[in-house]
């Protein structure tokens, strides 16, 4: 996406002087604009107005409570574009120990239900966040099955698949710790790609998809790319350690995130989902 001067001079932000592609995902446009003093992150969704921002903001003020994240600055839509502007946060490096601690305070914010105030259905993976009094239910019907269905519907689904997920789905059911999890704030997202240090080496979370939920989700996806080290988890355990059990119940929370990957990049992660779903 181009951006025009017509068009950046509708911006709520003075006398930019250049705007910069940078690498934002495959989401959003996004750029650094520079102004003679600052500089800012901006996000683009095109033709698409700044609803589609409101869940990240919601999850940027969550997460900021507890955490450094980078701050709202504007939002709104501009020929029909829907823009998010934020502080940029300059990178450096930092301690893993740190970052793991940080996750930990995330976590330790609790509520009383699993879930968030709002879905968000904008993107091509719908969360539905409506509030549930049990994480099992939740879990299943609100995060698993919505998955297994959009799988299905892309033809991306098989009898056999199908069959081992109902067993992994009634095994979920019946496992007491699922009804004893304690709601905590959660990224959503957390890769590699969504955390870094800034100039000063403080730990910071980029681009949440938050909702309350078992925290080991959030450090299920730690495990799935790469990018966290023993430091990040000796950090989280000093912090707040985790139940006993927590490595067996992994897989069932990496399926999830394999499950969005199987259906937003296809069948090329479909042996990874098999492999999870295997053992049940």
């Amino acid at each position: 996406m181009q951006l025009t001067t017509k068009w950046l001079a509708q911006l709520p932000v003075s006398e930019i002087t250049r705007a910069i592609p940078v690498s934002g995902g495959d989401i959003n446009a996004a750029f650094r604009i520079e102004t003679a003093d600052q500089s800012y992150f901006l996000k683009v969704q095109p033709q698409r107005d700044e609803r589609f921002f409101a869940h990240e903001i919601a999850g940027l003020r969550l997460l900021g409570a507890v955490i450094t994240t980078p701050q709202v600055i504007a939002t709104g839509t501009i020929d029909g574009d829907g823009y998010l502007v934020l502080s940029w946060l300059d990178s450096g490096t930092g301690s893993q120990y740190a970052l793991g601690q940080a996750v930990a305070a995330v976590h330790q914010q609790h509520q009383a239900q699993f879930g968030l105030d709002h879905d968000f259905t904008f993107g091509k993976l719908p969360k539905i966040n409506h509030w549930q009094s049990d994480w099992a239910t939740f879990y299943t019907e609100q995060r698993l099955d919505v998955l297994v269905k959009l799988a299905s519907q892309n033809h991306l689904w098989s009898t056999n698949r199908e069959h081992h997920y109902q067993r992994l789905r009634q095994e979920l059911l019946a496992d007491p710790y699922m009804h004893q999890v304690q709601p905590s704030l959660l990224h959503g997202d957390l890769w590699s790609g969504n955390y870094l240090f800034t100039s000063t080496g403080t730990p910071a979370l980029i681009d949440p998809d938050v909702f309350y939920g078992d925290r080991e989700m959030d450090l299920a996806m730690t495990t799935i790319f790469g990018g966290f080290d023993e430091d990040f988890y000796r950090g989280y355990q000093a912090a707040y350690p985790l139940a006993p059990g927590s490595q067996q119940r992994l897989p069932r929370y990496q399926l999830y995130y394999l499950l969005a990957h199987l259906n937003l990049f296809g069948e090329t992660y479909g042996p990874a989902v098999d492999h999870i779903l295997d053992q049940y």
